[in-house]
């Protein structure tokens, strides 16, 4: 049965979570069946360490299968597309490695332990679903550890010689900051609760009339100074009713109108007349107003640094991979 959270126009919860970097590889790391022609030959060689033919199979067939549905690889021009992406990507992978050997970067089995139980705990899976997961994708446990152990590697590689290197300054923080206002604006926005009583689209004129009887004694209830909570648990149609009929935050403009011109009329505490909608009867109270205002600088001070800090590290490694490139020896070999 529809309730008020249906009939919400564009509600938008913002919840603001950390980026973790590692989270499943189970994503990324899927086995791939190559035919028996492509496993010998070299595509490239990078700095005279080779890529072969099977590897640049595996790599398209990897990228194919992460494409959206739309994309087709039929036409001659797509899979010469694919085929540069996944040899360009490989290329990276290898210049990649190739500095973690020079600059001997390592990476501890300790590490790779608190790893693996930081992707369990972030995907809220056990041990045991873990390396259920895994096998289903036909990968033995070690080969998942020594993978996860090379992207640690990585992350390490890319800290020490680019994120290390990237200063943000209080100005560039304050620029941004007075560029972009209209993402740090805090939305008027009303905590309301509700008790619904629906109304079944070919309910009767006496069905309808003891909805309302009833809507209406629970109302007197309510506005006589019952918990209003302990109405909705037991009132309510909607599914909020187990929450006392919580609907938490709503933002103005976003509501339908009999909604919205209900909350604003009410102050905190109040509990509404009845309010017909298609759906049926509802009764609002206001718990919080929250009024629309602007978020001070220092309060969204550390927000901005990390959306520049992010801006910045994509930049720079952008950077940095086009010098490795610049500086390899990339000899191309058969790469059909």
């Amino acid at each position: 049965m529809p309730s008020i959270l249906a009939l919400v126009a564009f509600r938008n919860e913002i919840a603001m979570k950390k980026t973790i970097l590692l989270l499943t590889l189970l994503c990324i790391i899927t086995p791939f069946t190559v035919s028996a022609e492509m496993l010998s030959g070299i595509a490239v060689l990078v700095n005279d360490e080779p890529i072969t033919t099977y590897d640049l199979a595996k790599e398209q067939q990897a990228l194919s299968a992460g494409m959206d549905a739309s994309f087709s690889a039929d036409t001659p021009a797509a899979k010469e597309h694919l085929r540069q992406v996944a040899l360009d990507s490989l290329i990276n992978k290898k210049l990649i490695e190739q500095k973690i050997k020079e600059l001997d970067i390592k990476v501890s089995d300790d590490e790779v332990k608190q790893a693996i139980e930081d992707v369990k705990k972030t995907n809220n899976i056990s041990e045991e679903n873990l390396r259920a997961a895994l096998a289903a994708r036909g990968i033995s446990y070690d080969d998942y550890k020594a993978q996860l152990k090379e992207q640690l590697e990585r992350l390490r590689l890319i800290s020490l010689e680019v994120r290390s290197k990237i200063q943000i300054t209080d100005k560039e923080i304050q620029e941004y900051y007075a560029a972009h206002a209209e993402k740090f604006q805090v939305d008027e926005a009303f905590r309301a609760r509700q008790i619904f009583f629906a109304i079944p689209a070919k309910a009767t004129a006496d069905e309808q009339k003891r909805i309302r009887d009833k809507a209406e004694k629970v109302l007197r209830e309510a506005q006589g100074g019952a918990d209003f909570a302990a109405l909705a648990k037991k009132y309510s149609d909607d599914g909020s009713a187990k929450e006392g009929g919580d609907l938490g935050f709503l933002k103005k403009g976003e509501l339908l109108p009999a909604f919205e011109n209900a909350l604003v009329s009410l102050k905190p505490g109040e509990v509404s007349s009845l309010i017909k909608t298609p759906a049926g009867l509802h009764i609002m109270k206001l718990e919080e107003h929250r009024e629309g205002k602007q978020q001070g600088f220092e309060s969204v001070k550390r927000e901005v640094e990390d959306v520049l800090f992010k801006q910045k590290s994509e930049e720079r490694f952008s950077q940095w991979l086009q010098g490795l490139r610049e500086k390899a020896a990339i000899e191309m070999r058969d790469a059909k």
